[in-house]
């Protein structure tokens, strides 16, 4: 079942700048960073309880967000719902008729499980689905 809204991620073109700007700029704590191999990014958190903003940087300049930054430039990447059993979340929503980039979830930041709802079932959103694997 979807619990909270976990985090929203803002695509970064440059990741220390904006954590600097979050952080120093406008006050907000530092919940630090991590480099997700699998997924090609590096993100950093800065939680505002319940919720985190999670700035996303390409990690070695590859992979999809790269390639975002490369087609719209920085901006509001993503929506990601925190679920308490992903697996029966992408199954009940897989029936009805919503679209996943991937095939199952996979590990992401902070030691979750995530998946990706493709935009076009959801008006041009993404929307991610995570499910904390243990506590940070």
């Amino acid at each position: 079942m979807i619990t909270a809204l976990d985090h929203i991620a803002v695509a970064v073109p440059d990741l220390e700048k904006a954590i600097k700007r979050f952080c120093e700029d406008f006050g907000l704590p530092f919940d630090g960073r991590d480099d997700v191999e699998a997924a090609k990014t590096s993100t950093a958190f800065i939680p505002l309880p319940p919720t985190n903003i999670e700035l996303v940087h390409p990690l070695n300049g590859e992979g999809p967000i790269a390639k975002y930054l490369e087609k719209r430039g920085g901006g509001l990447h993503h929506l990601c719902f925190r679920s308490d059993d992903i697996h029966a979340d992408v199954e009940r929503l897989r029936k009805k008729g919503y679209e996943f980039l991937a095939d199952a979830p996979a590990p992401g930041a902070h030691n979750s499980l995530t998946i990706f709802i493709h935009p076009r079932s959801c008006d041009g959103v993404l929307v991610e689905l995570s499910q904390p694997t243990d506590e940070h």
